[in-house]
């Protein structure tokens, strides 16, 4: 496998981590970006742009984009945040203050850092949406408003994997007036010159590679875990949290369709090059070359707070969640402790490590089983680690 872009002297173990990803962990389209100090000092890509892609079929090239996934929630996070930061938003007013139709249901005492850390009890729908319904922000609005938490709000944690779209996107909505989407595009993606988006633009569906499942070879058998009973039997189980949450959109979606790549969904559907990740990430811990600092110092410290810890309702392993961010731990191990950042289910990762200053970007066309922590990417961030040893 030929690896293209260049890596900065001392980042070697990088390069040498991304070739093996396709060596040995059958990676078969990807990209990875590393800024140190708002400096980029890794850009490399290779594959086929296309995940089932071969022989002759287009190649990944600089500036290939792919969805992200949950990836996407860490933009979704850094919109409220920014609010706050602009004094548009208090992390501690009732959501129904701002939005009143959700007091409903028994909701009336859900607090705006609850949507963001994971604590507001509506990670499920009665009735799930189909992804033409998803799409449409009033129908996924309507629907958490009218949905009873499962638990009180505030009081437990259970990851919001689908629900995080509505419940993010019409509260930024009822704040400013505009989407979420078209937010983001103004105001964090223009200014950076990132390439992600929420709503993919007609005119940027060309570099957009296909996305699909794939299965680990059997060479990377050693690095394999078996999940625990327990996570076994909640995926496994139609009525438990664990299927509901991930099922509030059903029949799943085709993510390859232009229709749901232009839709804006914030817990699921942001589109992204590594780059772009990474540049964003860059910019919530400082100055960016080419680009500005979305995050003040007392933002950041918000946004790395731990809000959420310990057994997870819907995930059933225990996390760490800050305000829309997750924190470094077993469940999704970053590059520190001080690192934040998030995944993307079976691949994609975008995090920020504000003590030794990098931010990272790694996005993919094969999607993996796993979760919270992918080994393609795990083996970066490790490279990352022995980088800077």
């Amino acid at each position: 496998m030929d690896v293209n872009g260049t890596v900065a002297e001392g980042f070697e173990p990088v390069r040498d981590a991304f070739a093996k990803n396709f060596e040995l962990l059958g990676d078969r389209g990807a990209a990875v970006a590393v800024y140190r100090d708002g400096h980029r000092v890794v850009d490399l890509w290779g594959g086929a742009r296309d995940f089932d892609g071969g022989a002759g079929e287009a190649s990944w090239e600089h500036g290939t984009a792919q969805i992200v996934r949950s990836a996407t929630k860490g933009l979704a996070a850094a919109v409220l945040l920014l609010l706050r930061q602009r004094g548009e938003l208090d992390l501690d007013a009732p959501v129904g203050d701002l939005w009143p139709e959700f007091k409903a249901a028994g909701k009336e005492c859900t607090l705006v850092r609850h949507l963001l850390a994971h604590r507001a009890g509506v990670p499920v729908l009665d009735r799930p949406l189909t992804p033409e319904e998803a799409a449409d922000p009033d129908l996924g609005a309507a629907a958490v408003t009218a949905q009873a938490p499962v638990w009180e709000p505030g009081t437990d944690h259970g990851y919001h994997a689908q629900t995080y779209s509505w419940l993010t996107g019409e509260l930024v909505r009822r704040v400013t007036g505009r989407p979420i989407g078209e937010w983001i595009a103004e105001e964090i993606a223009g200014p950076l010159g990132a390439e992600l988006w929420l709503g993919l633009p007609e005119t940027e569906h060309a570099r957009v590679g296909r996305v699909g499942p794939v299965e680990a070879p059997e060479t990377a058998g050693a690095l394999r875990t078996r999940p625990k009973r327990a996570v076994s039997e909640a995926y496994a189980d139609p009525g438990s949290l664990t299927r509901r949450a991930f099922g509030a959109i059903s029949p799943l979606p085709d993510e390859n369709d232009p229709a749901y790549r232009a839709a804006a969904l914030p817990a699921s559907n942001g589109i992204a090059t590594a780059d772009g990740l990474a540049r964003f990430y860059a910019s919530l811990i400082g100055e960016v070359d080419g680009g500005t600092r979305l995050f003040t110092p007392e933002t950041l410290e918000l946004a790395r707070t731990e809000q959420s810890a310990g057994p997870d309702r819907v995930l059933v392993i225990s996390t760490r969640f800050g305000l829309g961010y997750m924190l470094h731990g077993s469940a999704s191990p970053l590059l520190s402790p001080a690192s934040f950042g998030h995944p993307g289910r079976g691949g994609a990762l975008g995090f920020a490590d504000p003590e030794s200053g990098i931010a990272f970007g790694y996005v993919t066309n094969g999607f993996r089983k796993s979760v919270t922590a992918d080994a393609r990417a795990q083996a970066l961030v490790r490279a990352v680690r022995t980088a800077l040893s």
